[in-house]
């Protein structure tokens, strides 16, 4: 079945709570990369990259809803998504933007053939005979499809991941452009009028398909490039889509492919007046002048590869997950220099650490769910555990904290809001139909939730 044609193109609205926002800046006096070590805002800016404006899943908005789904407190709008993809959408102003993909199939024999001649074989793997990569564009009011724009098709696509999608990185955006990243099968710069303006692509052996967003610093578009086949993070120059730098990671050690790959988004922070950008790869967080490239330090996390979650960051520590096979968590002090592997690790955590969804922070505590729904509490502090429990269901999106409250959405739409206390307090349990992978994104007094193949908005004001 065709996507829909691209529709005519209707101008979208000016962005919400800018003006409120510029005047808030204005009067704080200090940038918002400030604001990750705190939840302190009021109207929040737009949520235009994975987890939101802080890059992990905060918000301190009042009037965001607890209760959905089910015959009484239906979501405000649903609307069906073209092609398939686990990104999460992102805001700017009215208009709501998501990648897909829509792929054509080929038989199972010719299918079975293909993934048994791979060298990873054919166990939990998909392959199709083409794939068209696509940016949509919806009306946040409206609940509608505004746009699809087809911006590529690639023909023979390696074997990825059964649990992933060829759409799985999240767009980022700085308001004016829009950068939609499909690991080796493409990136591509659009404005918010749907124009494409250049586009990228870096070939990349990550076995399992794409999977970590860029991010936007300034004037740079950044991402971790870290296959079985070369391992850097670089920069590209948001308006022209040249690259600026690039910066190999530290020494690997192994020589299997296979544990050679990470898929973690990097995080942009602020510590001492520095901005530094975390970006974890195999058996190591290294942390970059995000400007430059230069290295400032650089710590050993085990063994593990193929890190997912996304690095938390609060009060001069990250909090960042080492990933398979045996994922642990570490706190590490973000004041080095060098390697400071032996000198700036607070502590670290080995049982039931997630290898899909991110931690979150709340207060002094860090949260996180296992992919089997065990959840743990922990002191930011010592890393002293606070309670275990456990939530119904397989996770991979990474939950929300919307002040001392944790959503937490698991692979079958329903979501559960907790507090944390000396003990978990389930304060509701929400079910949307359909499968999802994708994490929340927030629009005005809202949650945009993506599930297969459906986009959905439930707000607080149509739920009272």
């Amino acid at each position: 079945m065709p996507l829909l044609q691209e529709s005519k193109y209707i101008p979208f609205c000016s962005f919400f709570w800018e003006s409120t926002w510029k005047l808030s800046f204005a009067f704080l006096g200090f940038a918002w990369f400030a604001c990750l070590s705190t939840i302190s805002f009021g109207d929040e800016p737009d949520w235009r990259e994975f987890r939101g404006p802080t890059g992990q899943g905060l918000s301190s908005r009042q009037d965001l809803p607890i209760q959905w789904g089910g015959p009484f407190r239906p979501p405000t709008w649903s609307v069906a998504l073209p092609g398939q993809g686990w990104s999460s959408p992102i805001v700017i102003g009215d208009s709501i933007w998501l990648s897909s993909a829509e792929f054509v199939a080929i038989p199972d024999k010719l299918a079975n053939e293909k993934l048994e001649a791979s060298e990873y074989g054919a166990t939990d793997f998909q392959t199709h005979g083409s794939v068209s990569l696509f940016a949509i564009r919806v009306d946040a009011k409206l609940g509608k499809v505004e746009q699809v724009i087809e911006l590529g098709r690639v023909e023979h696509p390696k074997p990825i991941h059964a649990m992933n999608s060829y759409a799985s990185p999240t767009p980022c955006s700085d308001g004016k452009r829009i950068v939609f990243h499909f690991g080796s099968l493409g990136t591509y710069c659009l404005s918010t009028r749907g124009e494409v303006l250049w586009n990228r692509t870096v070939p990349l052996d990550d076995i399992t398909g794409p999977a970590t967003s860029p991010v936007i610093h300034q004037d740079l578009v950044i991402f971790a490039f870290d296959g079985t086949d070369a391992q850097y993070v670089a920069a590209i120059q948001l308006e022209t889509g040249k690259e600026l730098w690039r910066t190999q990671r530290p020494e690997i050690d192994t020589t299997r492919g296979a544990e050679r790959r990470a898929f973690s988004t990097p995080l942009l922070i602020e510590h001492a007046g520095v901005h530094q950008l975390l970006a974890p790869t195999a058996q190591w967080l290294v942390s970059y002048d995000p400007l430059t490239g230069s290295e400032i330090w650089r710590c050993r996390i085990g063994s593990g590869h193929a890190i997912v979650p996304r690095t938390v960051y609060q009060d001069g520590v990250a909090f960042v997950c080492s990933g398979y096979m045996r994922p642990e968590l570490f706190a590490i002090r973000v004041d080095g220099q060098g390697d400071v592997s032996s000198s700036h690790v607070l502590w670290n955590w080995k049982r039931q650490v997630p290898e899909i969804a991110s931690p979150i922070l709340v207060q002094d505590s860090i949260l996180f769910v296992s992919s089997l729904g065990v959840v743990t509490c922990l002191s930011q502090g010592d890393g002293t555990l606070r309670w275990q429990d456990r939530l119904s269901g397989s996770f991979s999106a990474s939950p929300t904290a919307v002040g001392d409250l944790i959503y937490f959405t698991n692979q079958s739409g329903i979501t559960s809001v907790i507090r944390s206390g000396d003990k978990m307090e389930t304060i509701a349990t929400n079910e949307l139909f359909g499968e999802t992978l994708a994490s929340f994104a927030i629009f005005q007094d809202g949650f945009l939730i993506r599930t297969h193949p459906e986009l959905h908005f439930v707000r607080k004001s149509d739920l009272d």
